[in-house]
């Protein structure tokens, strides 16, 4: 048996909007994190040389600076996606939640 406000929420076309929205923005992300993770895989990989480059006079090599830039650059897309999603989202989400209670 199928609920009538699901049906009802599912057919309406700001609730496509939100789907479409939601979605192509989440592979967006998913795609620029998998680029950023997997080339700095990549850099260990096959060029060790590269990232082993000390800074200046210490230890600390090149890697631990892109290294950190990775971890920085997950914080900043989880924070791009949640204030998208509660600004935009979720203000599409009350207008389907009050359409769907005429």
């Amino acid at each position: 048996m199928s609920d009538p406000l699901v049906d009802k929420i599912q057919r309406n076309p700001r609730y496509l909007e939100l789907k479409k929205k939601r979605s192509s923005f989440g592979w967006l992300l998913t795609a620029l994190m998998m680029i950023v993770y997997y080339g700095y895989i990549a850099l260990i990989a096959f060029d060790k040389p590269f990232l082993a480059q000390p800074i200046g006079a210490g230890v600390t090599t090149l890697g631990i600076p892109i290294g950190m830039g990775v971890i920085i650059f997950t914080i900043v897309i989880t924070g791009i996606y949640v204030r998208r999603a509660n600004s935009e989202f979720d203000a599409l989400t009350a207008e389907i939640l009050k359409d769907a209670a005429k």
